[in-house]
């Protein structure tokens, strides 16, 4: 069923699944972000937020070709084994969004695509600092909605953590 408006981050129309041919996924996933060069980054399914969110440290925005770009340091891994990543990911347009605290701040908005199970769709994220938090990336619904659904008691549905062959 396709319903009007119903487009992805890339703007193509999209169909969403009946409820019994969508995936379950738990409240919290490992996911990729290919585009990143990221295998695994612990993600917390939150259904109340529009938006997907990932922490970035130090982004700064570049031009190339006349695309605008971000260039950012992702940390994840465990807080024993912590890694840093720098990342480029073309800006889609800044936006105004309601943090957990009920602030409004502006932030920059990229399209990246996000390896869950064996899915890979792309989706927008925004760009904020959550170092502080346990979550550095948080699934918002819009990126969620059309393939999952979530079962709130369970974790990590789609799989542990891979490890990757030249570890």
């Amino acid at each position: 069923m396709t319903l009007p408006g119903d487009k992805s981050a890339s703007g193509q129309t999209r169909k969403t699944p009946a409820p019994d041919q969508k995936k379950i996924i738990g409240w919290r996933e490992w996911v990729g972000l290919p585009d990143l060069g990221i295998d695994n980054i612990k993600a917390k399914i939150d259904t109340g937020a529009r938006t997907s969110t990932m922490d970035a440290e130090g982004y700064e925005l570049i031009e190339e070709d006349g695309i605008i770009l971000a260039r950012f340091q992702v940390t994840f891994g465990n807080r024993n084994k912590l890694k840093a990543k720098v990342c480029r990911a073309r800006v889609v347009e800044n936006r105004k969004v309601t943090n957990s605290g009920g602030q409004v701040e502006e932030r920059i908005v990229i399209l990246s695509h996000i390896k869950i199970g064996p899915l890979i769709k792309e989706i927008e994220i925004t760009l904020t600092q959550r170092k502080n938090m346990k979550f550095r990336m948080l699934l918002g619904r819009t990126a969620i909605s059309e393939d999952f659904l979530v079962d709130a008691a369970r974790s990590y549905l789609t799989g542990r953590k891979q490890k990757r062959a030249d570890n």
